[in-house]
């Protein structure tokens, strides 16, 4: 079991990267430094820890900073024996993150990271979740908008459901209304990464299309198809929708949380994601084009020759992001319609106050963090989702401290 006379709370890996820095920003703001929270940055290069202290202004002073490079072993090891909980913002790790999940797992450490990377996932899943419940680390993947306001979503509003209702809903559809915000350059280089993966395994591209991929071994079925493929008409939303490009990771976390859970929902439980986009004719040619222009990246990244020139003259690359004005900003409303067994429905309304990719994200998985290192967690160790590792812990957080909002639409 995890030790309690651990150096830190919380350590930042990856700080010197763009979304790394804004994490270490907010901690500086939110909890400061030499303070309740006991918390560090580490990174490949003295130089960038050094220069990211000196921009975290002179209380960061003493703010210790730790040189490891993820492919040493022994480094990695060290920095997971001495903090309650690693924060990891190096991706795409699928090529930077095995070992460090391995050395928290073997230490007792806690874990959170910006994962979306679904093949990934299901590796650590099926290498270290005994391993970790026995050690007592809770590994947590996917705790930046992909997946935290929709696994807490789901939490939240079924926590509502059976406070209001008596019963849990058996269906749920979330519904992307409104963003603002520029795309990850890291989230784009992990979708690269997949691609190459699934072009050189086969077996890459049946977990990526698996609804249940997530879900622990001899648990993977369900009454779920694949995620919304193209456009259409939604009853339930009252207009038209497009799919939803991170359908495919938050579905999955989702399933996963109420497998952990013990399936209270019931084994017949049905959750879903799309974009709206309107109604009539504007709403269908929106749609559309969103549906066109996600093909176009899609078939763009797939073939070498256009994945070159995207990530050259196109796309965001790793360690770049929006300025602070463009950041704050942004935003993001999503729409959940939960539908219980009697036929009545429940909406709950979510809201972020920054960009989802960066703003928004960051103080996400710093909460995260938080949540992890300082409250009383009832949940075991194991590679878990945000909503089963953290539950009503870490939604007090989001709202108190991300910007982040959870209500009930009558």
């Amino acid at each position: 079991m995890q030790a309690i006379d651990r150096d830190f709370d919380v350590v930042v890996y990856g700080a010197t990267g763009f979304t790394g820095a804004l994490v270490a920003e907010y901690l500086a703001e939110r909890y400061g430094c030499g303070g309740d929270l006991r918390w560090a940055i580490a990174g490949r290069s003295a130089d960038k820890l050094a220069a990211l202290k000196v921009s975290l202004g002179d209380a960061a002073s003493g703010l210790e900073a730790i040189v490891t490079d993820s492919a040493d072993d022994a480094a990695l090891a060290t920095l997971a024996g001495r903090t309650r909980v690693v924060l990891t913002t190096v991706g795409p790790y699928a090529l930077y993150g095995s070992k460090l999940v391995a050395a928290c797992v073997n230490a007792g450490t806690h874990y959170c990271d910006l994962a979306g990377e679904v093949q990934w996932i299901r590796q650590m899943v099926d290498q270290h979740h005994e391993r970790a419940t026995e050690t007592g680390a809770r590994i947590v993947h996917c705790c930046g908008f992909d997946s935290i306001p929709m696994d807490m979503g789901a939490y939240f509003l079924q926590q509502e459901a059976m406070r209001r209702h008596g019963s849990y809903c058996g269906d749920i559809a979330l519904f992307v209304k409104a963003t603002s915000g520029s795309a990850s350059g890291g989230t784009l280089a992990s979708m690269m990464n997949i691609v190459k993966e699934a072009r050189e395994n086969r077996d890459v591209g049946r977990v990526l299309g698996d609804p249940y991929a997530l879900n622990p071994e001899g648990e993977r079925d369900g009454p779920d198809g694949r995620d919304q493929q193209k456009v259409l008409h939604d009853d339930t939303a009252g207009c038209w929708t497009a799919p939803f490009i991170m359908a495919g990771v938050n579905t999955r976390v989702v399933r996963r949380s109420h497998a952990l859970a013990g399936y209270p929902w019931g084994k017949d439980f049905r959750y879903r994601e799309a974009v709206m986009t309107g109604t009539g004719a504007g709403g269908w040619l929106k749609g559309n084009m969103m549906a066109f222009a996600l093909g176009a990246l899609a078939i763009g990244i797939y073939f070498r020759p256009t994945r070159s020139l995207l990530r050259r003259f196109v796309l965001p690359k790793p360690g770049e992001g929006p300025d602070e004005k463009a950041r704050e900003a942004g935003f993001f409303n999503l729409m959940q319609v939960g539908k219980l067994p009697g036929g009545q429905i429940i909406r709950t309304r979510i809201t972020g106050d920054r960009d989802p990719g960066y703003g928004s994200t960051s103080k996400m998985l710093a909460e995260a963090a938080v949540c992890l290192a300082k409250d009383e967690l009832s949940s075991p160790g194991g590679v878990l989702t945000p909503a089963y590792a953290m539950g009503e812990h870490l939604l007090e957080r989001l709202r108190a401290n991300a910007g982040l909002t959870f209500d009930v639409r009558d």
